[in-house]
């Protein structure tokens, strides 16, 4: 195990110093939020791969393959179908936006900042609770490589995370998770994979063993996929942690094609989880948990070296998704949280130059980290609380977003209820049927869709001057935000 320590050792220290490197590029908001607004195709459909596959994606799609064979690869699946629809239909408008979250995409859209606030606590929830459910994952990873304790694991892991990120801000996560997609690459579909299948003694041997549901592309069952639709596909079109990293992309084509580039990559992965385990239910088929999958197969079928570079790759997978949250949730909390209630209770200094707006933001980095390593070490159903977040994103603010893209007559009454209808019929509904429930997204989702109908045709429309200025930002023809530098060719 001493060679599998050394990789590791050497990939954790890898990632701080280039959140060291990334301090000395992120001298404005703009470049500590969002990359400076310059990423090229390569860089952009990297990251934004790297983000969206994380330990679920990763350790959860194996167990769900050794648990229901094929059909297991439908929620990494549905995660590629988000990213792609986001990539092909909205990318390039999010990108023109010049925004720095969500919710000021809402106040563009609507008008004033009455939807905005709302959609921030409802955003900032969200991102908090991923980020915690990424960190909770090093536990799993840190017990197979040190055999430590849950809570150290958890603080080693977290730890590592918040230092680059609040560092060097986005770049720094840029930087590291173009590293961590390399290494997600090489590690699990260039050897786990092929040495997975190998060890099982190929296809022919895997449908010898498994019963034929395992080979069934619907086997997962029909509820199941129409679930995953709903919570991962619509998921990746309105979080903040998946819009941060549009907002990093230098043109709207880069945005557009490398998120294709990026949403197909993922339907790769989808597929190659769920072989590496349906192979890994031959050769263990007596698991106590399906989760276990990952790192059994890597702890007792790879080879010494090989190991390492497998379970970094799972390290890297859980902190690309972590310090994307991470960062999602701190701008969240400063800008459309913690500078709106400053902007109410004590009026905002009009000589803060880049150098503070970076050192608030870095703050905000740091205190969300401390907060996130708490929750997560306080928290032990992992799944509920994902649950919870998914459902408050997609029942919440899903209809408001897309609908403020797409149809000009909703209203910003309109935007509030459905949020808060649809809000509170998710929260009602995982309280009588429960939190992992399929009704909560179901009728929270229709809830919200007819109340923001209802609404907006009940109230007068849009002023026109705001959808003109709308009109303007989405075609790209407004001049640049404060403080945002024209991108620099890559």
């Amino acid at each position: 195990m001493a060679v599998d320590y050394l990789v590791i050792v050497v990939y954790l220290a890898g990632m701080l110093a280039m959140g060291w490197w990334g301090m000395r590029r992120a001298r404005s908001k703009s470049e500590f939020l969002v990359a400076g607004r310059r990423l090229g195709p390569a860089m952009y459909s990297g990251t934004m791969a790297a983000i969206v596959l994380g330990g679920a994606s990763t350790i959860g799609g194996v167990g769900l393959g050794y648990q229901y064979g094929l059909s297991g690869a439908w929620m990494v699946f549905t995660i590629g179908l988000g990213l792609l629809a986001l990539s092909v239909f909205f990318s390039a408008r999010i990108a023109r936006l010049k925004v720095y979250t969500v919710s000021e995409m809402l106040d563009l859209r609507y008008g004033g900042g009455r939807a905005g606030i709302i959609s921030g606590v409802v955003m900032w929830a969200y991102t908090l609770m991923l980020a915690v459910t990424s960190t909770i994952a090093y536990a799993t990873i840190f017990d197979v490589l040190f055999d430590i304790n849950r809570t150290l694991a958890i603080v080693l892991g977290g730890s590592i995370v918040v230092a680059y990120s609040t560092l060097g801000g986005m770049w720094s996560i840029t930087l590291t998770d173009m590293v961590q997609f390399v290494v997600k690459t090489i590690g699990v579909l260039l050897l786990l994979l092929p040495i997975a299948v190998v060890k099982a003694g190929g296809f022919g041997e895997m449908k010898a063993q498994l019963p034929t549901g395992y080979f069934d592309p619907l086997g997962i069952g029909g509820e199941t996929i129409f679930t995953y639709v709903l919570i991962y596909t619509f998921g990746m079109l309105i979080g903040q942690d998946i819009w941060q990293r549009v907002f990093t992309a230098r043109s709207d084509r880069t945005a557009k094609w490398g998120g294709t580039v990026a949403g197909t990559y993922c339907l790769a992965y989808a597929l190659a989880g769920a072989v590496i385990g349906t192979a890994a239910k031959v050769l263990y088929p007596k698991l106590g948990s399906a989760d276990d999958a990952f790192a059994t197969i890597v702890k007792e079928e790879l080879p010494v070296g090989v190991r390492g570079l497998v379970l970094a790759a799972a390290l890297a997978a859980v902190m690309s998704t972590s310090s994307g949250a991470l960062i999602a949730c701190a701008t969240v909390a400063n800008n459309d949280i913690w500078s709106r209630l400053r902007g109410v209770v004590k009026a905002p200094s009009t000589g803060q130059d880049e150098h503070d707006e970076v050192r608030d933001n870095r703050a905000f980095i740091l205190v969300m980290g401390l907060a996130v390593i708490g929750t997560a070490i306080a928290i032990d159903n992992v799944v509920e609380a994902l649950t919870v977040a998914y459902n408050l994103l997609v029942g919440g603010l899903l209809v408001p977003i897309l609908g403020g893209l797409v149809w000009k007559r909703g209203t910003v009454y309109g935007a509030l209820a459905s949020v808060v209808v649809g809000g509170l019929a998710v929260i009602v509904l995982m309280a009588t049927h429960g939190i992992l429930a399929n009704e909560p997204v179901y009728y929270g989702l229709l809830a919200s869709l007819a109340a923001y109908l209802a609404v907006s045709l009940a109230t007068p429309a849009t002023d026109a001057a705001v959808l003109a200025e709308w009109r303007e930002r989405l075609a790209g023809r407004s001049p640049e935000l404060p403080s945002e530098p024209a991108p620099a060719p890559q």
